[in-house]
């Protein structure tokens, strides 16, 4: 008998998104098989919290050393293929993804191979500034020719700021979706984005429709989630 697939996921950065994530595989799972199964899933949630100061400082070393642990407890509780639930969290993926002791799925590589898939050749992205500002995110959409579009510098701060003022701690409000939606509106008129990228987890949660300012979006989530999936049901 053929050993079932369990998938392993370094949650807790933050909460919210962790539990949107799951709940992607578990209606993802039955959306594909339609017999009522649930997805193998073994979940490491860290304090967020904790790891917050090695992101904003770019503290490749403390940032990775924190999270080839949680990768570490994941791969020996079972699990035969990992994950960051977060983008952010990716500016280590590569070093952490070198030492790991099992497979390592990379939210950012899902998300160009999305991007990719529905033709878009110039999308705009929202997220954290590690995330926007960072090679690490782009690089992928480099590789592949596509434009990758980032909001002003003072956009930037707005997005940034909020995400880890509200976004993070599971706090959604109108206000912050209105002023998201005028910034994607602009960069529709401004920049000619033929396509928005929620370049952090938590964003599908106040962005919740399949268009924002007219604009299709394309979700980390989604994105990662779906590839999860092809390797957990052997797709």
């Amino acid at each position: 008998m053929v050993e079932p697939r369990i998938l392993g996921v370094v949650g807790g950065t933050g909460p919210a998104s962790t539990v949107d994530f799951y709940q992607a595989l578990v209606a993802g799972q039955e959306a594909r098989r339609h017999d009522d199964s649930f997805p193998r899933v073994i979940v490491n949630s860290i304090d967020g919290n904790e790891l917050k100061p090695y992101v904003l400082a770019g503290d490749h070393a403390g940032a990775a050393a924190m999270l080839g642990e949680a990768v570490g407890r994941l791969a020996a509780a079972g699990a035969g293929l990992a994950l960051f639930a977060s983008v952010t969290t990716h500016f280590v993926f590569d070093e952490v993804a070198a030492t790991s002791p099992i497979p390592m799925l990379s939210i950012v590589d899902a998300t160009a191979r999305a991007v990719q898939a529905g033709g878009y050749s110039r999308p705009g992205i929202f997220a954290t500034r590690p995330t926007t500002d960072g090679a690490f995110f782009a690089r992928p959409f480099e590789a592949a020719g596509i434009d990758l579009v980032r909001p002003t510098e003072a956009e930037r701060d707005w997005i940034h700021d909020v995400y880890f003022r509200e976004f993070l701690y599971g706090v959604f409000t109108d206000a912050a979706r209105t002023r998201l939606t005028e910034i994607a509106a602009t960069m529709r008129d401004r920049d000619g984005i033929d396509a928005l990228i929620l370049g952090g987890t938590e964003l599908p949660l106040i962005l919740t429709e399949p268009t924002c300012a007219g604009v299709p979006v394309v979700s980390t989530t989604q994105a990662h989630v779906a590839e999860a999936l092809d390797w957990l049901l052997g797709a």
